[in-house]
């Protein structure tokens, strides 16, 4: 059987896209661990965090590596995290491996704050997105898939979450652009462009109020 026949049988065994996606946006919430931890555990030390984010991510792009280039270790990544997995993963990094990445960029270049909620967004909105988008979403943006309520849903779960710990014109210019960045078409995973622009966009804000 080759590699590609047992990544579908594994995705569609007892369960449907839809049932799929919602598992994985269910798991990606976990990613809140990410800010979390910096803020409340680390107690926002730059330093410590970037050097265990970057331990972390380095052993993950081990994993990685070694799925795309050992075939045992690839059926075997693939029997335990397969379902979990979009195609175009068969053959590229997983989000997890940008979710780090984009994590280490956060906490290294915003201000602590900006780096908590951006990284936050991404875990909160992306994962509203998805499953408000597709259990209750009924209007769907021109030319994709991505709908009108799951836009909002990312937008309105992020605002409020960021209107806890920061000033509410940086809370609602950051959510609006991490909702945008999740909309919109861009060949960069959402992984990156979500914390990273909406980032951008509360350091712009945060420079005027």
């Amino acid at each position: 059987m080759s590699l590609k026949t047992f990544f579908f049988i594994s995705r569609s065994a007892n369960k449907d896209n839809t049932q799929i996606e919602c598992y994985r946006k269910a798991i990606h919430i976990s990613s809140i661990i990410l800010p979390i931890t910096y803020r409340y555990i680390f107690n926002y030390n730059r330093k410590l965090t970037i050097l265990i984010f970057l331990a972390i991510a380095i052993v993950s792009i081990i994993v990685e590596l070694l799925r795309l280039e050992n075939r045992s270790f690839k059926k075997l990544f693939y029997s335990i995290f397969g379902i979990m997995l979009r195609k175009h993963e068969m053959y590229d990094f997983t989000g997890a491996s940008y979710l780090l990445t984009s994590a280490i960029i956060c906490v290294a270049f915003f201000p602590k704050d900006i780096a908590f909620a951006s990284m936050a967004f991404l875990s909160i909105g992306d994962t509203m997105a998805a499953l408000i988008g597709i259990n209750l979403g009924k209007r769907k943006f021109l030319n994709i898939k991505k709908t009108f309520e799951g836009f909002l849903a990312c937008f309105i779960s992020t605002f409020i979450f960021g209107l806890f710990f920061l000033n509410p014109f940086i809370a609602f210019f950051g959510s609006l652009t991490a909702a945008i960045a999740e909309l919109v078409r861009i060949p960069i995973d959402d992984n990156v462009k979500i914390p990273i622009l909406s980032g951008i966009a509360m350091m712009i804000v945060y420079m005027f109020v």
